[in-house]
């Protein structure tokens, strides 16, 4: 068995580890992940230069918490939700919902939750989410995987003679920032509380 598959993730230390128990806590996660994504996309902070909104911040750390295939199976449900039509992206709305939503503008940074989700999963099995240095950096690569395929998009879309990097990248550096000092300081947090109450 190799170190990565021996880490346990968080959601792995609380609760049933197996047979039908487990299998109904995983679909509680599931859908809990499903519910705490959509309630941090409407999330927004005041704040400049734009509002802060928490949909990354929960997107990173539930896929953190839930491990690669938890968190995978989170984040595509909560797409599958969205593409369904109901409102549950930052910038979906009563006029601009589902697979048009989705198609557009964001689309690519959709894509990068996903793979965002996934790549937070394996880092905690490699237990990264249990140091602040290593969880900050999780995140910032977490960050850059959001980012690369949603400029990319917005580029294709939009074509890259457009500011691209000023419509989707650089207003949101400084909330992207104190989310990823949060996400470093809360997972390792809740991982030292574990060690403690086993004691």
């Amino acid at each position: 068995m190799s170190t990565i598959e021996a880490r346990p993730v968080l959601s792995e230390v609380f609760g049933p580890s197996e047979g039908a128990a487990l299998r109904i806590k995983q679909v509680v996660l599931v859908l809990a992940g499903i519910a705490a994504l959509a309630i941090a996309a409407k999330i927004r902070i005041p704040m400049w230069p734009v509002p802060l909104t928490m949909g990354t911040f929960a997107v990173l750390t539930i896929g953190a918490a839930y491990g690669p295939r938890l968190g995978l199976a989170t984040i595509l449900g909560y797409m599958a939700v969205g593409a369904l039509g109901f409102n549950v992206f930052a910038g979906s709305s009563a006029e601009n919902y589902g697979l048009a939503y989705m198609t557009g503008g964001t689309g690519g940074y959709l894509v990068g939750y996903v793979l965002a989700a996934l790549a937070l999963g394996v880092f905690a099995r490699a237990g990264w989410d249990r140091s602040m240095g290593r969880m900050a950096a999780a995140m910032l690569i977490g960050n850059a995987i959001i980012y690369i395929p949603g400029l990319l998009w917005l580029g294709q879309l939009y074509g890259w003679d457009q500011p691209i990097l000023a419509w989707g990248l650089t207003p949101f550096l400084l909330g992207d920032a104190l989310k990823l000092a949060l996400a470093a300081l809360l997972l390792p947090a809740v991982w030292k509380m574990v060690g403690e109450a086993r004691v």
